[in-house]
């Protein structure tokens, strides 16, 4: 099995030891930062765990026929979601927060077996831990290269086949409140590790290809200088960034509040993070677009950003829409 330990404060430990130390290792935390896996990359099991990142990996791809793919999703009703949504609105409406991410769990049934989820899969962040999850992320949280550090948030979400889609999502002004909000956040949470902050892309687009539909998401890219000596802090530095901006929403502290009050729930491992230090450089990613097992069923997590401007049925559609695997 793989073990895990509390990220505080021993997670965060042996982050900054194994960084210091210049030794390579994958590192997973989940969205409360309570648990941790913090493994050398020389030490894994990949018969137990496997890992896909930006094209560096530990095992030999392997795929099974998606022409008899099954996938069905058993959402959660609209009155179960309308009374979430509800409670954020209410938050929404007292200026509580800004901008709410509103996630729920949808049991599937599929042919695949949960590695098989993780092996079909097109996504650039992908890991597998056996019994527990597949995530096929397109969503990069941090990378540090050259002591900069560099975050990409993912907001806005459109189908690519729609008549002028690249047009209609950059000027839906719900979307560019949620993006410009999301922006900000991240520029201050950067601002917490790294001097001279800067938002070098601003609503650039990435094609995602699924099981269902070719989809365009809204992604910006947010950087700042570390000092020379990052990789000693490196768990330090994730504990100041967590919970990721992009799946909480502004202000941060309050609206983990609201969500914790909404979502019907416990996220665990679920929007957190992964990645991996390869002794020199880091790269990691949020983890969304996740399936779990639990008792061998499967279960898929999804959402999305509600802001005063949201509908509640546009955003249960999003939510539902989101239930996909980005296979060719």
């Amino acid at each position: 099995m793989i073990s895990e330990i509390p990220f505080r404060p021993k997670g965060i430990e042996r982050m900054n030891n194994l960084g210091k130390s210049s030794i390579p290792f994958l590192f997973v935390i989940d969205y409360k930062m309570e648990k941790s896996i913090i493994i050398p990359l020389q030490e894994i099991d990949n018969n137990l765990l496997c890992y896909e990142i930006n094209g560096t990996r530990n095992f030999t791809p392997s795929t099974k026929p998606t022409n008899s793919f099954q996938f069905t999703k058993h959402p959660v009703s609209k009155e179960i979601y309308q009374h979430s949504f509800d409670i954020v609105m209410k938050n929404l409406r007292l200026g509580n927060s800004f901008l709410t991410n509103l996630t729920f769990t949808t049991p599937i049934h599929s042919n695949l077996q949960l590695k098989d989820f993780f092996m079909n899969s097109k996504a650039p962040y992908k890991l597998w831990i056996h019994e527990k999850f597949a995530v096929y992320s397109p969503e990069k949280f941090v990378t540090i290269q050259d002591n900069t550090i560099r975050s990409f948030p993912m907001k806005g979400t459109i189908d690519a086949t729609l008549e002028n889609a690249e047009q209609t999502i950059i000027q839906d002004e719900k979307e560019k409140a949620e993006h410009y909000t999301i922006v900000d956040l991240i520029r201050n949470d950067l601002s917490l590790v790294a001097k001279k902050v800067r938002v070098e892309r601003f609503r650039y687009f990435d094609t995602i290809n699924t099981n269902q539909k070719t989809l365009l998401q809204v992604s910006s890219e947010i950087a700042g200088n570390l000092d020379p000596n990052w990789n000693n802090e490196i768990g330090s530095i994730f504990a100041k960034l967590l919970p990721a901006g992009s799946i909480t929403g502004a202000p941060k502290k309050k609206t983990i509040d609201i969500i914790q009050e909404a979502e019907n729930e416990p996220r665990g491992y679920y929007t957190g993070v992964f990645g991996i230090f390869d002794g020199k450089d880091l790269e990691s990613a949020v983890m969304i677009r996740f399936v779990e097992e639990r008792d061998g069923a499967l279960f898929y997590h999804s959402g999305g950003g509600i802001t005063v401007n949201s509908i509640c049925e546009h955003e249960y559609q999003e939510m539902i829409e989101k239930v996909y695997v980005p296979v060719n």
